[in-house]
């Protein structure tokens, strides 16, 4: 378990982190969600030891601290801002973190093959890193965090920028990595990410704790109404008793029976050209609690 109490972090006047609390299960894949500035980087590097907090505490469990080199060597960090040697090769690259890590001879070859093989970069393993796609280097910044085989994984914006095929890879390695114990600790700016691997959320802004729970628990506590949206051919048929249309023409109704107003609207005669309804999602939850989309940082 990661226990994080009462944890605050300032730089000069910004207050970086203000007093949050989290239990992270062992085995469980966390996920973190927050807007730019939120403190979501400065409570990972709390959490492996390379900053250090004004007050609170962070222990690994029965590992302890992060900042004993035992505990610290449990744990594996997969950065936003990658962590390579571009004129290195890919396979040099992995067997140089993982001598950091202690790693030689037998074992070595056999984790850095292991790794290469499960991010799907075995076919590049010889060519060098600055040669890669954008998203090889992120499977291959997974790699050299993996390649110790760490009990706890960091893994902050892993799919940034990347293509389909490496998002898919990627994911395959985290459901894998849960599959065999592994607790992971998950930042995203992607809700589906988070809604189809972590197994909790914690939403967190200015530094504090804004919601903590499964996806369909903040749903049901955060998301609201579905919205019934309609769109008319010509503005001047929408009934008077209807909301005013939002800047793109499409007037929204917040409904918990959107189905049952669609049909008493067509009863009345209400013409529209479509109709849909759109039911809250991790999305809206950070809407309604933030007030921005995840994305429109």
């Amino acid at each position: 378990m990661i226990r994080i109490q009462a944890l605050h972090k300032s730089f000069g006047d910004v207050h970086a982190v203000a007093g949050l609390d989290l239990e992270i299960e062992t085995g469980e894949t966390f996920g973190l969600l927050g807007p730019n500035g939120a403190g979501k980087s400065t409570t990972i590097g709390c959490a492996i030891g390379v900053v250090e907090p004004d007050s609170g505490s962070v222990s690994l469990g029965e590992l302890g601290p992060p900042t004993d080199p035992q505990a610290r060597r449990a744990l594996g960090v997969a950065p936003q801002k990658l962590a390579l040697y571009e004129d290195l090769s890919g396979e040099e690259n992995v067997r140089f973190f993982g001598q950091i890590q202690g790693l030689t001879g037998a074992r070595l070859a056999e984790r850095t093959a292991a790794v290469l093989a499960s991010t799907g970069l075995t076919d590049r393993r010889k060519d060098r890193a600055k040669g890669y796609s954008g998203g090889m280097q992120r499977r291959l910044n997974l790699a050299c965090a993996l390649v110790h085989d760490p009990r706890i994984l960091f893994l902050d914006e892993p799919t940034a920028g990347v293509d389909p095929q490496s998002r898919n890879h990627l994911f395959e390695s985290v459901r894998a990595m849960k599959r065999a114990g592994k607790t992971i600790v998950y930042t995203t700016h992607y809700m589906e990410e988070a809604e189809r691997l972590c197994d909790r959320v914690a939403i967190v802004d200015h530094g504090k704790l804004l919601a903590l729970g499964t996806v369909a628990e903040l749903i049901a506590a955060h998301g609201g109404q579905p919205s019934l949206e309609l769109d008319f051919d010509d503005p001047v048929q929408r009934p008077d008793r209807l909301p005013e249309p939002d800047d793109d023409g499409v007037v929204r109704m917040r409904t918990d029976d959107p189905t049952g107003e669609l049909v008493r609207l067509r009863d009345q005669g209400v013409a529209f050209r479509s109709a849909s309804v759109r039911r809250p999602d991790l999305e809206t939850v950070f809407l309604n609690l933030t007030g921005r989309s995840l994305r429109d940082q």
